[in-house]
């Protein structure tokens, strides 16, 4: 087979430098900026069974080595990659502990596929993604849950002979947090083998939260964050190994969260002071210009008045001298008033512009929270987007063949579904059950209420408020595939649950 090896370019670009407001200026530059640029060779995987790409080290790792199978199944791609002759990530010094796999697509972003587990300098993982087209490479972090990829790249995927697929040059442009960014005022690691890396990796999460300024600009997520890896210290010091993990990495997760939150509401802040500049200087100047036309007025009607008194003292042209006056004191007074409109017409719209923004701005924060959403929902169980809200699809497998009871694995994905949902209380959840066209439309009927009674049933008893679950059941009344089919008869079997509500506003996209 003939194939074509195309190059994406990576343009690597960082975010506003700045200083955290409050800091030390020895802790400044909180936010980091960087250009790196790097090529990487990216395949349109999307419906082309199974094949192979390698991995070949870079010059921080160039003995290293490995290769991933790349598979369509069921919708997505499954990829399994193993790797050798790998240092351990602590070689980079301060602060790394692990690798992490990324992909990248076409367009610039970046997904964290997982972190790489080494031993004896080798590792392998398996991983599944819904993109279709990406590259792959794996950098040294100093904890799984980065949002953005380190400037320690170790390995890059190349387009082998035999790999099935097709490439496209693009340049596409990523941010990263640049390495001695990451080091900067965090304490240096003495590792010994009665601490997992979990717990590592979450005080160093805390740590690079801490120093790009979370305490001040996210403090609720960086207390979850402190209060996460409190709790695995607390355990890890009880000897409670198996529950260190856990919390470890439930602090990891939060202190990312405040990361990024501190690192946008800094910029949003600096890009209000700069407007804020910007109007308070607009302002000075126009009050500027309507203090001279208040002096100009003031001094044409003295001279209006000179004008009137001197012609009194001229007998002759005292009446025709005074009617001047006063029609050049109309004038001016016309003037003024016309000038005193049009400002209070510009302020008028000023008021309208910054009315208009800041709903623009309430709009993009719901369609950020129902991205986020999204990706999380998704996480658990199939999510789709759609005008009614987001909808969660709970396949037929999670309930015994004609029965409402909620299997074991049913149990587990609504407990993390409503740990999410429980950090936003606005959210309302309609849970709809339907049926296949096997069976009486009776019995479908009262299947379908009984499975999605069960479900809001469950999620209440995880916390959800009741009075914002409504449950319903369709039967058969509402197929979204063929009934002919086995396969068409198992997507009609599901339970859809409709997250909706003002806090995450429209569908993304409108």
């Amino acid at each position: 087979m003939k194939m074509k090896c195309l190059i994406l370019t990576l343009t690597i670009g960082g975010l506003l430098t700045g200083t955290v407001a409050g800091q030390d200026s020895s802790q400044s530059n909180a936010v980091i900026n960087i250009n790196v640029s790097r090529t990487i060779q990216t395949v349109n995987y999307w419906a082309r069974g199974s094949t192979k790409v390698d991995f070949i080290g870079t010059a921080l790792m160039p003995r290293a080595s490995g290769e991933a199978k790349v598979e369509s199944k069921s919708g997505a791609l499954a990829i399994e990659a193993q790797f050798k002759d790998l240092q351990a990530p602590d070689s980079f010094g301060v602060p790394f502990l692990v690798y992490v796999l990324w992909a990248i697509t076409p367009e610039g972003r970046v997904a964290n596929l997982g972190q790489l587990e080494v031993k004896d300098g080798k590792g392998k993982m398996s991983v599944t993604t819904k993109l279709q087209t990406f590259g792959l490479i794996v950098t040294a972090e100093p904890y799984f849950a980065v949002t953005y990829p380190s400037d320690q790249v170790v390995l890059e995927n190349k387009v082998r002979s035999d790999t099935r697929g097709a490439v496209n040059p693009v340049d596409a442009k990523f941010e990263l947090l640049q390495r001695g960014r990451y080091g900067a005022n965090l304490p240096s690691i003495q590792m010994d083998g009665k601490t997992p890396l979990d717990l590592y990796q979450a005080r160093n999460a805390v740590n690079i939260a801490k120093s790009q300024g979370a305490e001040q600009y996210a403090p609720e997520a960086f207390a979850k964050a402190t209060a996460a890896l409190a709790q695995a210290e607390d355990y890890q010091k009880r000897k409670q190994r198996n529950a260190v993990p856990t919390a470890a990495r439930n602090a990891v997760q939060a202190a990312e969260d405040a990361r990024s939150i501190s690192v946008r509401r800094q910029q949003e802040e600096k890009l209000a002071s700069e407007k804020k500049a910007a109007a308070d200087a607009e302002a000075a100047a126009r009050a500027a210009q309507e203090e001279e036309a208040k002096r100009r007025a003031h001094a044409e009607v003295a001279a209006a008045q000179a004008s009137a008194a001197q012609a009194q003292a001229e007998a002759s042209a005292a009446k025709d001298a005074q009617a001047r006056a006063q029609a050049e004191a109309a004038r001016v007074q016309a003037e003024a008033a016309r000038a005193q409109a049009e400002a209070q017409q510009k302020q008028a719209m000023d008021e309208a512009a910054q009315q208009s923004e800041a709903a623009a701005r309430a709009e993009k924060e719901k369609q950020e929270l129902r991205a986020r959403l999204l990706e999380q929902f998704n996480r658990v169980l199939p999510t789709t987007d759609s005008p009614r809200g987001l909808v969660v699809n709970m396949g037929d497998v999670l309930f015994d063949t004609g029965k409402a009871d909620l299997r074991q694995p049913a149990r587990e994905a609504l407990a993390k579904l409503s740990g999410i949902v429980l950090n936003y209380p606005t959210l309302h959840l309609t849970i709809e059950g339907h049926t296949d066209s096997t069976g009486t439309e009776e019995f479908n009927q009262k299947l379908s209420e009984r499975r999605a009674q069960n479900v809001r049933d469950y999620l209440v008893s995880q916390g959800l408020a009741a009075d914002s679950l409504t449950s319903q059941g369709f039967g058969q009344a509402n197929p979204v595939a063929d009934n002919k089919t086995a396969a068409g008869r198992q997507k009609n079997r599901r339970v859809e649950i409709v997250v909706s509500g003002e806090v995450i506003g429209t569908k993304i996209g409108q």
